[in-house]
């Protein structure tokens, strides 16, 4: 009796250790997917919805190199043109603000501060890997997807204790990511509803931010996209974002 418990109790420890390190393969295999390119250059519409179903519209163009390092710009209208926010490697975040003609660097206690009135805080507009932020705790299939739990990493100062993330099984590619308060409350949810391959590479060509709380939602729609023209990193400095 007492060695059949023993072996019961070494299975629970090696099947529970399994499901974790599967669960980090599936969030390694995601981020691989996610930064597959060398850079990419994109063109984005954005609609911008109040509580009230008002939709406002902008345009911005964005520039991301590797894993971490992104700049992205609004170009229209006339009164959101020039703002831009930069992201670095060592979550060194910029924002610029024409009005005020200098930038600004975003403090860590902050980056969960939402954009430039939209529904995407710093942290969202962030370029980095999950798992170096997030440990991927659990893992379980649904139909066509892996659906992953993850915990921010004990030296990740985020405004999310949890995130709930559906993964295609097919591409890998993140369909659908919930956001949880320390409560446990769901906040805030991303979903990309059209995912395309793009060349070598998937990609979210239309994909929604909203607000769970407040009942507002960002929308991005890629216009146009180009990969691997060799970007230099002389693009991704504080010299460019306030030009």
């Amino acid at each position: 009796m007492k060695t059949r418990a023993i072996c019961l109790v070494f299975l629970l420890l090696f099947t529970g250790g399994l499901k974790a390190q599967n669960a980090g393969d599936i969030l390694k295999k995601m981020d691989e997917v996610l930064y597959a390119c060398k850079d990419q250059t994109v063109k984005i519409k954005m609609v911008i919805t109040d509580r009230t179903g008002k939709e406002s519209v902008r345009e911005a163009e964005t520039i991301q190199k590797g894993n971490s390092m992104r700049l992205f710009r609004f170009t229209a209208p006339a009164s959101q043109a020039g703002i831009a926010f930069l992201s670095l490697p060592g979550e060194v975040m910029y924002l610029y603000l024409p009005a005020y003609g200098k930038e600004r660097r975003i403090a860590s206690h902050i980056k969960n501060q939402n954009f430039a009135g939209t529904d995407f805080s710093y942290e969202d507009m962030e370029s980095k890997l999950y798992a170096e932020r997030y440990d991927a705790v659990s893992a379980k299939t649904e139909g066509d997807s892996y659906i992953l739990e993850l915990k921010p990493k004990p030296e990740n100062k985020t405004g999310y204790p949890k995130l709930v993330v559906t993964v295609r099984k097919d591409n890998y590619y993140p369909a659908h990511v919930t956001y949880f308060d320390k409560t446990g409350k769901p906040i805030k949810e991303l979903i990309n509803s059209r995912i395309d391959k793009k060349g070598n590479y998937w990609v979210a060509t239309d994909f929604e931010m909203k607000d769970l709380i407040k009942g507002t939602r960002s929308r991005m729609i890629i216009t146009d996209i180009v990969f691997d023209r060799n970007l230099p990193d002389e693009e991704f400095t504080v010299r460019n974002l306030i030009r």
